[in-house]
């Protein structure tokens, strides 16, 4: 709930991928901020806010957090923030380039928005020891 470091986390994304025509968050304290709001409006961000009480607004990014803490975070000893951002970084370029979702029935979200042929970078995430792409028709949760 920390204003400062969500102001932190906005202008790195604004500086490393450019503004986006629209930005969508719940209404927490620190989104609802004149600080945060502001920066949106100086660079021509429309906001978006969930409704009071609409968990399914935001269900798709609360199931990928969820994903991530528990076949990532949780399974880690992270030791220092670099090691944290890195482990992260590979998790969620698996996620989105070698994990198979039920959603998409089994095809990852690289080769849904890419095109069923697209072929991902082999990750480091999904390797068997032999070094084959571990990419199983096995359908897991998203």
């Amino acid at each position: 709930m920390d204003t400062a470091f969500c102001i932190e986390a906005l202008e790195e994304a604004l500086a490393l991928h450019g503004s986006p025509e629209i930005f969508n968050t719940d209404q927490g304290s620190q989104f609802t901020s004149f600080d945060f709001t502001n920066i949106l409006r100086e660079n021509g961000i429309k906001i978006s806010m969930d409704g009071k009480g609409r968990w399914m607004d935001n269900v798709f990014i609360e199931r990928l957090w969820r994903s991530l803490k528990y076949e990532c975070v949780y399974l880690k000893a992270f030791e220092t923030g670099h090691q944290a951002r890195a482990e992260i970084g590979t998790w969620i370029s698996h996620y989105n380039k070698t994990r198979p979702h039920s959603t998409f029935d089994g095809l990852t979200p690289d080769e849904v928005y890419y095109g069923r042929n697209f072929v991902p970078p082999v990750s480091g995430y999904a390797l068997h020891p032999d070094g084959q792409n571990n990419r199983q028709k096995t359908v897991l949760a998203a």
